[in-house]
């Protein structure tokens, strides 16, 4: 991935701030040409620097207000198939993969305890998952952000 010098920096903090500014804004408040901002855009887009255009949304609202984190041992050999099979469990909402006596953490979302109990034995009767544990999210004490990585980077730039 090439470096992202002072004006990617700007131009990502920019969207940090307001993820919902248009083009045209950008290019007002960072002084440079609508088709400069453009350009940058597709270039930070085709280089990785964006990972998804996916709005957020509250799985609360969507009826699944129970969160938790279940931590799954699997057999290594196995883990691109196990990978596939939990992302077809809707109620997986995200996964990463872990160094340690974890393989996979998965954050999912339910409606209810029995619910969550269900995903988990779905989740354990994937071929080749060995162990689950699971630990009720009791509030998210701090969301995902990197405005202060890219306040960070503009220094150190």
């Amino acid at each position: 991935m090439p470096a992202l010098d002072r004006v990617d920096l700007e131009l990502l903090s920019a969207l940090a701030e307001d993820p919902r500014t248009t083009v045209v804004a950008l290019a007002e408040r960072l002084r440079l040409s609508r088709n400069t901002i453009q350009a940058r855009m597709a270039r930070l887009e085709q280089t990785g620097v964006f990972e998804s255009y996916e709005r957020s949304y509250s799985t609360e609202v969507l009826g699944f207000p129970l969160q938790a984190f279940i931590s799954i041992g699997v057999r290594q050999t196995e883990l691109p198939r196990i990978t596939a099979e939990l992302a077809r469990v809707p109620e997986v909402v995200q996964a990463h993969g872990l160094s340690g006596s974890i393989d996979i953490l998965a954050r999912v979302a339910c409606r209810d305890a029995r619910h969550l109990f269900d995903v988990d034995a779905r989740i354990l009767s994937i071929d080749g998952v060995e162990r689950t544990e699971t630990s009720l999210a009791m509030g998210e004490v701090i969301p995902f952000r990197v405005a202060g990585l890219i306040g960070l980077a503009r220094r150190e730039a």
